[in-house]
């Protein structure tokens, strides 16, 4: 009875871990396949333009626009989960043990500065930022180019469907702010059940909410890890109020995106090295906490 269920929890688990990735590869995709929809269909066009040469134009460069985007979303979200910043296949001994290092007891060995233990990666992970839950996997050295340019282009790519899914909102308000307009914009899921809307209408007011929402919430992310990035720290850093490892602003992005930081945000793709090993680093203030 306790292994079965020991296996059940460990199967829930399991699901649990993975099911925010599914649920954010789902929203992403449902966010693209609605935005082209507007575009191909519903296009924000006057009626004497929807059949000219510069409509067609149009159409084009708004659908390479977002699946420009949505390339670098799921790439660079993939490169991330692939990346690993734990200390697996690291050396980590030698003459280097110094101040700073700690001696991880789960995982029975001395650790770098900036590296700390995942309790649900099971790992210590170097320069570790933090644990994200909507990918399942930390955020480290090796990988955080990879996080913040997926940041960047959801950001962008949520601000530029937002935009398109005004004619939305312009559509459920064109009455004028009425209780039925406002549910739905709210709550579509109770309309939805209820019978008050069509699945179209749920759909696209889902949608819409969802651009908004998840518009507000990855500026917040985007723009808090663009601020600790400018000033060398990570979040665990910025708890306790340290910027020992700071370079500078052009340092400190070198030592994060690597040696070609001004272009790897373009295609994850394109190779840019870190200058560090993630083990060592150049102490430029105190390593203790401000009082």
């Amino acid at each position: 009875m306790t292994s079965f269920a020991s296996k059940t929890f460990c199967r829930v688990e399991r699901v649990c871990r993975h099911l925010p990735v599914a649920l954010n590869t789902f929203l992403v995709f449902s966010i693209t396949g609605e935005v082209s929809y507007l575009v191909l269909v519903e296009a924000p066009l006057e009626a004497d333009q929807k059949k000219t040469e510069w409509s067609a134009w149009w159409k084009v460069v708004h659908l390479l626009a977002q699946y420009f985007m949505l390339g670098n979303i799921c790439w660079n979200a993939l490169l991330f989960v692939k990346t690993s910043p734990s200390i697996k296949g690291v050396f980590l001994g030698g003459e280097g043990v110094g101040q700073g290092w700690r001696y991880c007891y789960t995982c029975e060995t001395h650790t770098p500065p900036r590296c700390s233990h995942c309790y649900d990666c099971k790992v210590c992970v170097l320069r570790r930022d933090h644990h994200c839950v909507f990918f399942g996997q930390c955020v480290g050295f090796r990988n955080y180019r990879f996080f913040l340019s997926c940041l960047l282009f959801m950001w962008s790519g949520l601000l530029y469907a937002t935009l398109m899914n005004a004619e939305v909102f312009i559509v459920i308000l064109k009455e004028g702010v009425t209780v039925h307009s406002v549910l739905l914009l709210l709550i579509p899921w109770i309309m939805l059940v209820s019978g008050q809307v069509s699945a179209r209408a749920f759909a696209f007011a889902f949608i819409a909410d969802t651009c908004v929402v998840g518009f507000l919430l990855v500026s917040a992310f985007f723009f808090f890890h663009l601020f600790l990035m400018f000033r060398g720290q990570t979040t665990r850093e910025w708890y306790s109020s340290r910027r020992p490892y700071s370079l500078g602003l052009l340092g400190n992005m070198r030592h994060t995106l690597g040696l070609r930081w001004y272009l790897c945000w373009l295609c994850p793709l394109i190779p840019s090295p870190l200058p560090g090993d993630g083990i060592s680093f150049q102490v430029t203030g105190s390593l203790e906490p401000a009082r």
